[in-house]
């Protein structure tokens, strides 16, 4: 039930919020930009153009023209809990992308947030 709360949100609600995280902390918008295409294979254009949507974070990511294999190498905790051990596989994409905000917050170099060798 908690989970479709989070689904039903619009991501033009959620973007703001994913932005102004990483901003504080002295990172930018084409940053989150940069990850959120890594993740889902949307352009920065497209990602523009759905922040002033009314998509829903299901469709976000369920539209997603190509989620990145290498998502899977995503790994630690956000909120408690570690996001390979999650289950439910809408939650875990949203919080893949949660993880990649975070580590953009936290001044992670670009190339280790994209799993780059």
């Amino acid at each position: 039930m908690e989970n479709e709360k989070v689904y039903q949100m619009s991501f033009a609600k959620i973007y703001p919020l994913l932005v102004n995280k990483a901003v504080r902390k002295g990172r930018t918008q084409e940053d989150v930009d940069q990850v959120i295409g890594w993740l889902t294979g949307y352009s920065r254009e497209t990602i523009a153009e759905l922040a002033e949507s009314a998509i829903t974070y299901r469709e976000f990511f369920e539209q997603a023209p190509q989620m990145n294999e290498n998502r899977k190498l995503i790994k630690g905790k956000i909120c408690r809990i570690s996001v390979e051990l999650i289950e439910e596989p809408l939650m875990q994409e949203i919080r893949y992308l949660d993880k990649l905000v975070d580590e953009l917050a936290k001044g992670k170099a670009m190339e280790k947030i994209l799993r780059e060798q």
